[in-house]
């Protein structure tokens, strides 16, 4: 049986770390939450079956030594969180983005591979049956040379947490779900070499309203993007497009989506589908069954095979989260200096 602890007792690490944690307990003790808010901490555990809260990770490594820890804290916090972890000698599952910066990001990998533990971070889309689809029949396309990655809200600022906080976040919809469309599409793509950097930034609207479907915020607090444009110029010649946003004065309500074009066919994520052109007619080629899935559970149920030593187990890890990591980070780059980075 492995000992599990959650730093950080908010709602992802209560509705899907401490949630799949609770399928299994032949497999898992649910040992300890560690958050700021002692009584936080302390509610967390009455209503998810935890048996202690701390408000230091240091006090609860040493006191609990548990086998896996689950970091749920704002983005600002991981790195120092998955660090301790990791000397801990623990497995981390990390919620994403993997840390602020790529430099934090390659230390984690590192230092994950130096203790012979696990890392991986909650990029869930890949795993769901339509990415899935995708990637067993990914050959079905040829030549992939132009991509998409979009992530787009009309009205989407979130009304909760601190995801209009740049310091401790990072940034706005690119870190905080564009991230997920981005590594399905280098996922789908088997994350080619990366030869240069693009994208331009807009802050129009978060700072001039106050209520959107997600709820109110302070306007004189928003200090991240309401969209990033940004494009991924490939070693081999092809190019990924990555659109996101927050706020953005367009019809649909959410686009969520990953499209990819090759020299011998198409496709979509969401809807799964694989089609091509016949004589002027589109024809469905390859489409994803429709299936009920849960695609955290999944994300996490692959890391804690890998843990338990499952050599199909298939995660983000600590490499593909630094890769990840060092494209975000330089998409805000290139939008911060108005220019192409090289990579």
């Amino acid at each position: 049986m492995k000992k599990v602890a959650i730093v950080g007792a908010g709602q992802v690490a209560e509705k899907v770390h401490a949630a799949y944690y609770q399928t299994k307990p032949e497999e898992f003790l649910l040992a300890a939450v560690v958050d700021p808010d002692l009584a936080r901490g302390e509610l967390f555990c009455q209503n998810n079956q935890f048996q202690k809260a701390y408000t230091s990770i240091t006090e609860m490594l040493n006191a609990e030594q548990p086998d896996i820890v689950s970091v749920c804290t704002p983005n600002r916090f991981h790195y120092d969180s998955v660090m301790s972890a990791l000397e801990a000698g623990c497995s981390v599952f990390c919620e994403k983005p993997p840390a602020m910066t790529s430099m934090e990001a390659q230390n984690m990998w590192k230092r994950a591979e130096e203790k012979g533990v696990v890392l991986a971070y909650d990029f869930q889309h890949r795993y769901s049956p339509e990415a899935q689809m995708l990637k067993e029949n990914i050959a079905l396309l040829g030549e992939i040379y132009y991509s998409e990655a979009n992530a787009l809200r009309r009205s989407g600022v979130p009304g909760w947490g601190n995801f209009i906080d740049k310091a401790l976040q990072g940034g706005g919809p690119l870190i905080d779900y564009g991230i997920h469309m981005l590594d399905t599409a280098l996922y789908l793509l088997d994350f080619p070499k990366i030869k240069a950097v693009s994208a331009y930034q807009f802050q129009k609207i978060g700072t001039k309203k106050n209520q959107g479907t997600f709820g109110h915020w302070d306007p004189a607090k928003y200090t991240v993007e309401d969209s990033l444009f940004g494009t991924l110029e490939f070693e081999h010649g092809g190019i990924l497009r990555i659109n996101t946003s927050f706020a953005l004065n367009i019809e649909p309500d959410k686009v969520l989506d990953v499209q990819l074009c090759g020299d011998q066919a198409g496709a979509n994520l969401y809807p799964g589908k694989i089609y091509l052109d016949q004589a002027g007619e589109l024809e469905i080629i390859k489409e994803a069954a429709h299936a009920e899935s849960n695609n955290h559970f999944t994300s996490i149920d692959n890391f804690c095979r890998k843990v338990a030593g499952d050599p199909q187990a298939m995660i983000a890890d600590g490499r593909q989260g630094y890769i990840i990591q060092k494209v975000i980070e330089t998409l805000y780059q290139s939008a911060e200096i108005g220019g192409k980075v090289e990579l």
